[in-house]
């Protein structure tokens, strides 16, 4: 009776704890200028998190995302304009910190890649099955006695195929 009693007692300050933990608010914005807040949301979603690489530093949790966003909010109320900021971040951080680099010489492998890929890939899928397709009509037809052993087969007779004598090679 106690051990059921302990147990019982224990589940029931555990899942308290877990409410208590699981209290949660929504965040608050850390400016109380809520124009400067969705400048720095739309300039964030448009640079990449340089830890996570497949998100913006908007939507990532990492520590330099952190501090980058910090960064973009002192400019912000510094009064430099959008375009600087990210000027600013490109110059530090070359065009892979853009979530969507411009189309230039130096990115033109990362923009056309894909398609170099693709085209790589259909080249290749073409030769093999032109190879193929040569080596099929290549191989010699079947002589009659293959043939009839394979209509022997194919028709259910019941011997089994070893008892069919071997053909001359």
């Amino acid at each position: 009776m106690q051990a059921f009693f302990l147990k019982h007692a224990l589940a029931v300050l555990l899942l308290l704890a877990a409410a208590f933990f699981a209290h949660a608010e929504e965040a608050r914005p850390l400016t109380d200028d809520p124009v400067a807040e969705r400048r720095l949301v739309e300039i964030s979603s448009e640079l990449r998190c340089l830890v996570c690489q497949n998100e913006t530093i908007a939507a990532s949790n990492a520590d330099l995302a952190q501090d980058l966003r910090a960064q973009i909010r002192d400019m912000i109320q510094e009064g430099r304009s959008d375009g600087e900021i990210i000027d600013y971040m490109v110059a530090r951080y070359g065009d892979f910190v853009l979530y969507r680099p411009p189309f230039k010489g130096l990115t033109l492998l990362l923009w056309l890649g894909p398609l170099l890929f693709l085209l790589a890939g259909g080249v290749g899928l073409r030769v093999y099955l032109v190879r193929r397709n040569r080596a099929l009509a290549e191989n010699a037809p079947l002589s009659a006695e293959d043939e009839r052993r394979a209509n022997a087969l194919i028709a259910g007779e019941s011997r089994a195929a070893s008892d069919f004598p071997e053909s001359p090679s």
